[in-house]
């Protein structure tokens, strides 16, 4: 007898980034103590997604085509850009009208300048690079190379006119797409390595993104309310429409660009990191942090569902796809 797990899984868009995600937050929030009492390989799944998320980025790097560097720099130069500059203008506006504080009550007491922006700074890496696997090309997910650089408080922290209280982690941004260089180096010395790893890239999907749900707290999304569930749609919206037009306007179908339009699981982590370099944001860091992480969840539920309705309304272009245009001068859009 079989059952049809994998059919199921990929009849919710994005499920395999998106369903793993959902059962290991809902485990985390509901039986937190599952990793601590089982231990071993089993405890290893719960605090497992970043070493499989970084051989994922060795096995997607070694599909890149070396050629393919020009359009990796355009488009997640591009994207990364869009996205600081609305985190920006959003950082600027909020703060002539709120400074530092949260708001203190009413319908959005605690939403503060730091909440928004810290929401709108960092991509969720490995739910784009899923979606791009399977919406995609290799040499989109290679885009996330570059993207990878809001990752952290720095950019926050530059938002925000802080810049001077931390030095730039160059190592840390290095370390964060070496990876994917490693694997682009292997991938066009060897054809053969490139065939190999990249066919194990989509299996390793389902197990970082289960690490990944394992850190996140459904319950924060909850005690967050509607204020929270405002602020992740809020960044999907307004994110997802400007990086749609400039996914477009650099060869892209704007699937790469609503896939970018997440917030990432470290976000969470930026409002007291922040608060402790600056303690005039001491008072906004914790409901900006349960507002963020709220943002986290919402954002990795919805971006899936917008990324898959771009895709059948606009197109998606695969690997295929750059060799026709190679010979043609053309990219074509499937449907």
């Amino acid at each position: 007898m079989q059952i049809p797990i994998k059919r199921a899984i990929e009849r919710v868009p994005g499920g395999m980034m998106v369903v793993p995600l959902l059962l290991g937050a809902i485990l985390n929030t509901f039986f937190p103590g599952t990793p601590k009492f089982f231990g071993s390989f089993t405890g290893a799944l719960f605090a497992g997604g970043m070493p499989i998320l970084a051989a994922f980025f060795i096995c997607m790097g070694a599909s890149i085509d070396i050629k393919a560097t020009p359009y990796v720099l355009k488009k997640g130069g591009s994207l990364f850009a869009t996205k600081i500059i609305i985190g920006a203008v959003f950082g600027v506006i909020l703060g002539h009208f709120l400074g530092e504080a949260p708001i203190q009550g009413g319908l959005f007491g605690g939403l503060s300048t730091l909440a928004v922006v810290a929401a709108m700074n960092d991509t969720n890496g490995g739910l784009y690079c899923a979606l791009m696997g399977q919406y995609g090309r290799s040499r989109d997910v290679g885009a996330y190379s570059i993207m990878s650089l809001e990752s952290g408080p720095f950019l926050t922290m530059t938002t925000l006119g802080l810049a001077g209280l931390s030095s730039f982690p160059w190592q840390t941004m290095l370390g964060a797409i070496l990876p994917l260089l490693i694997g682009m180096a292997i991938g066009n010395l060897d054809r053969e390595m490139r065939l190999f790893l990249g066919k194990i890239a989509p299996g390793l999907i389902p197990f970082f993104a289960f690490g990944l749900g394992a850190g996140l707290d459904l319950s924060k999304v909850w005690s967050a309310g509607l204020l929270g569930l405002g602020v992740g749609v809020a960044v999907v919206a307004i994110t997802g429409l400007a990086l749609f037009f400039v996914d477009r306007a650099t060869g892209g179908t704007g699937v790469a660009g609503v896939a970018a339009s997440s917030t990432a699981g470290n976000a969470a982590a930026v409002p007291a990191i922040i608060a402790g370099a600056n303690p005039a944001y001491a008072e906004a860091a914790q409901s900006a942090t349960i507002l963020v992480a709220a943002a986290v969840v919402v954002t990795a539920i919805l971006v899936p569902l917008v990324t898959s309705f771009v895709a059948s309304k606009f197109g998606t272009m695969t690997d295929d796809d750059d060799e026709t245009a190679a010979e043609t001068d053309t990219v074509p859009v499937h449907p």
